[in-house]
């Protein structure tokens, strides 16, 4: 796992880099066709053709890998078979065949390879690509793709290079370290995988140039000092302005320094410490 740059051929040649995909089992191999499902696109539009999320439309076409956050197969044996590339995530997947023939993907962990072999539920190993309970998993173990809530799926640490940490353990309570500092009480009866997420390299690669921005769907992004008064609280003004205002949002939303998480939200309960500041904070 490594990343390959690019000979300076041309300008956009010259600050590129990608993936070398050393990882990858097979990069010719196609997709598992039964795990695979459309995937529309939304130009950051709602079901009303209003636009939510701006500066989105385009991008190379991709199909959807359903991925097996849960894993409640339990108690049987699944072989990898290969690690492959997703493009609709930072993380690699590998592909599983239990022994009953069943074929699903999973995230792919660092250390995992083609023919290994894993397990889910309470009798299985606390190693890599296994998948337990919280209060089956050791002390101080790196755990990945962790869930909320118990049943739902994993929903933390999922993109590439993320891990957490289990550290402590309380009744029906486990305390979890998240990779922005976070410390979040969870259920114990929440599952978890053993390991690492793979392809930590994938913070890293600089693209080199806007078109590669393009193929992913992101379109240019506009200043708000650069637009008419009409179109945002900071456009306007004679000349080139530094905004004249606290940066904010097209709708004037405040953008840095304020909390923008609900004070009431039920889940707030479960956090212990929060996550660290930002580089630009600075306490009062």
């Amino acid at each position: 796992m490594g990343i390959r740059r690019y000979k300076p051929t041309s300008a956009g040649r010259r600050h590129g880099m990608v993936s070398d995909f050393s990882e990858l089992t097979d990069r010719k191999k196609k997709p598992e066709k039964s795990l695979l499902r459309p995937l529309p696109k939304t130009g950051g539009r709602n079901n009303q053709g209003i636009t939510c999320a701006r500066f989105r439309g385009g991008g190379h076409k991709r199909r959807y890998r359903l991925i097996d956050f849960k894993r409640r197969k339990d108690d049987m044996w699944a072989t990898v078979v290969a690690i492959e590339y997703d493009p609709n995530r930072s993380a690699r997947i590998a592909l599983l065949q239990y022994e009953d023939g069943e074929k699903s993907y999973i995230l792919a962990p660092e250390g995992l390879k083609k023919d290994d072999r894993v397990m889910s539920g309470e009798k299985a190993e606390p190693r890599v690509g296994n998948c337990l309970p919280l209060r089956c998993i050791p002390l101080g173990m790196t755990i990945h793709n962790l869930e909320m809530q118990p049943g739902r799926g994993g929903q933390l640490c999922r993109s590439a290079g993320t891990s957490a940490t289990l550290t402590a353990r309380e009744a029906k309570w486990a305390q979890i370290t998240l990779p922005s500092g976070e410390v979040r009480r969870v259920s114990s009866e929440c599952r978890a995988t053993i390991g690492t997420i793979g392809n930590a390299d994938h913070m890293n690669i600089a693209l080199g140039k806007a078109g590669r921005k393009r193929w992913l769907g992101r379109r240019p992004h506009v200043r708000g000092t650069a637009m008419n008064p009409v179109a945002h609280p900071m456009g306007g003004g004679e000349g080139r302005t530094s905004g004249g205002r606290h940066p904010c949002s097209p709708t004037g939303v405040l953008s840095k320094g304020g909390k923008t998480r609900n004070p009431r939200k039920p889940s707030n309960s479960a956090i212990i410490r929060r996550r660290r500041p930002g580089p630009r904070y600075t306490p009062k």
